[in-house]
């Protein structure tokens, strides 16, 4: 079950709005759902939040560190409080996801985010969940570190808070430990198609 989930992003407002900034959209998301206000906590150097959700105490965090330094917040927190890494769900931008897209995976390489690589020094494993938020790719490797630190286009920041709206419809999951419906959930949380109208039946019965 998730004890802490996390949002991964950089304070101040200048970033707010950029895709380096999905992991907090998240947290901010899951504030509002479960009324629980994050407020600066400088012992854990994020804001937090506490509170009682499936029976169980549950927090929020977002690290105010920037992103390279998340580990620090992420560890300072969990180890006070004994949670387990597996107990853990790290909300954060991923570029091989489209905008509109959420994925949920356990442990895994992440060498790309620096956020993710600081919280693997700082708890000494990978063993944690991740809900990876898509933000897309622009195309060019040389282009990243501009593409997460700009704002998407109103389409796609749209098509991302979507996605959010969705993944959060696996809540009761995540905090159940019913990881595999959740991550059924999450993977398969896309905006139903809308069907074709049905052709008119042709008539064919014969006049009299």
């Amino acid at each position: 079950m998730i004890k802490l989930f996390v949002g991964l992003g950089n304070p101040g407002p200048e970033y707010e709005a950029t895709r380096h900034n999905a992991g907090f959209w998240w947290t901010d998301a899951l504030s509002r759902e479960l009324k629980a206000p994050l407020a600066l906590d400088k012992s854990y150097h994020g804001r937090v939040a506490r509170t009682t959700a499936g029976g169980q105490t549950v927090w929020l965090l977002e690290p105010m560190t920037f992103m390279n330094l998340s580990g620090k917040s992420v560890a300072s927190l969990a180890r006070f409080f004994k949670i387990a890494p597996q107990e853990i769900l790290v909300a954060h931008d991923e570029l091989d996801v489209v905008p509109g897209q959420a994925k949920l995976k356990f442990g895994g390489s992440h060498a790309g985010h620096n956020g993710l690589r600081d919280i693997h020094a700082q708890l000494g494993t990978g063993d944690y969940w991740r809900l990876r938020i898509g933000v897309g790719h622009p195309g060019d490797k040389a282009e990243v570190i501009n593409w997460v630190l700009k704002k998407p286009s109103q389409e796609h920041r749209t098509a991302i808070e979507d996605s959010i709206a969705r993944a959060l419809k696996a809540l009761p999951a995540l905090l159940a430990g019913e990881m595999e419906k959740a991550t059924m959930l999450i993977h398969t949380s896309t905006p139903p198609r809308p069907k074709p109208p049905r052709k008119p039946e042709a008539d064919t019965s014969e006049n009299d």
